[in-house]
């Protein structure tokens, strides 16, 4: 009995083990929010901005926007296959009055195999999931930004932006926000100046130029 019983917490023990090699990515920074939303007392019906590094690493997102029920569920690094699997745990939840994604921009620069189409076919199915299951809530996309790390994709990132417009042009209930002109210069080029060393997240002269395009976006 006792060599069964052993035999048993040894079993236990790997599929543990098994369990936490494989768990999906991000599946931390879940938890976390799921923590978070444990303790904190979240606004009904709030904004939810869902998507990659440049929401996570918006640290003052919510002075950004005062008197905004805005609540932050940014997960670095990820693309939009990651904000599909979790669009359960991180919008669907709050019934949000506005959804605004800024998201894409990881997908494309994961491999060249991941075209503007691949991108925006992805995102279409994020907005489907969204629409189906919150009928009467706004769907904002804030466009894929040009980043000086990502020179050499800016032809799919622009490819991808002004299809994504296209498409949401033609849904009700919906915005595109564009925020990729108001990062070039005078003569189109970047601006290094907005970004920090690694020349794809943002200083705050980037998140300011940010807040004052998607504030008039939000929804009362």
């Amino acid at each position: 009995m006792k060599k069964f019983l052993f035999l048993l917490l040894l079993l236990v023990v790997g599929l543990h083990e098994g369990w936490a090699q494989t768990s999906p990515p991000f599946w931390a920074d879940i938890v976390s929010f799921k923590k978070q939303d444990a303790i904190e007392a979240l606004p009904s019906n709030p904004i939810v901005f869902v998507g990659s590094s440049s929401f996570t690493r918006w640290n003052n997102i919510k002075e950004s926007f005062p008197g905004y029920p805005v609540v932050n569920r940014g997960f670095g690094g990820s693309t939009l296959v990651d904000v599909i699997r979790y669009a359960y745990d991180v919008i669907l939840p709050y019934q949000p009055k506005q959804v605004i994604i800024y998201c894409g921009e990881n997908d494309l620069a994961s491999a060249d195999s991941i075209t503007a189409g691949e991108t925006v076919r992805r995102f279409k199915t994020l907005y489907g999931m969204i629409r189906t299951n919150l009928p009467d809530t706004r769907i904002s996309f804030v466009s894929i930004k040009p980043s000086p790390s990502r020179a050499n994709i800016q032809g799919k990132v622009k490819e991808a932006n002004q299809d994504i417009k296209r498409f949401l042009k033609k849904q009700k209930n919906t915005d595109f926000i564009d925020v990729y002109d108001a990062m070039l210069d005078k003569q189109g080029n970047m601006r290094e100046e907005l970004y920090v060393k690694d020349r794809l997240h943002m200083q705050p002269e980037g998140y300011a130029i940010w807040q004052k395009i998607i504030a008039p976006y939000l929804v009362k």
